[in-house]
């Protein structure tokens, strides 16, 4: 069974910056495609970055280029989102999912809050 724990969301001000951390277990992490989404009341789910297998970031979403990083490491089963220069349009619940086992929008870890202040 696929699980997937978020952590490191907060509360910041907009410049501000904050690290998420995905820890994945109960699959084959190091052979899966990752993503991560955010939620919005307004804008529902967004794709956010994805990663493949081996650490090369697949996709990054244009209003977030030059200030998100994703990065992964097999080891450690864990995969990271460094998110810099905050806005407050960044607000919103950020998620993890497992790509290559049916993850998706809609099926993914249960999420940690990150709320930027102006």
């Amino acid at each position: 069974e696929v699980q997937l724990e978020e952590s490191g969301g907060g509360s910041v001000q907009a410049g501000g910056s904050l690290r998420l951390s995905c820890f994945a277990s109960g699959f084959n992490f190091e052979v899966s495609i990752m993503a991560w989404y955010r939620r919005t009341p307004v804008n529902d789910c967004e794709l956010v970055s994805s990663i493949t297998a081996d650490g090369h970031p697949a996709y990054i979403r244009d209003s977030v280029k030059g200030r998100f990083t994703v990065s992964r490491d097999n080891r450690k089963n864990t995969m990271y989102l460094e998110m810099n220069t905050l806005k407050p349009e960044d607000t919103a619940l950020y998620f993890c999912a497992a790509l290559s086992f049916g993850g998706s929008c809609r099926n993914g870890g249960r999420g940690t809050q990150v709320t930027v202040s102006a």
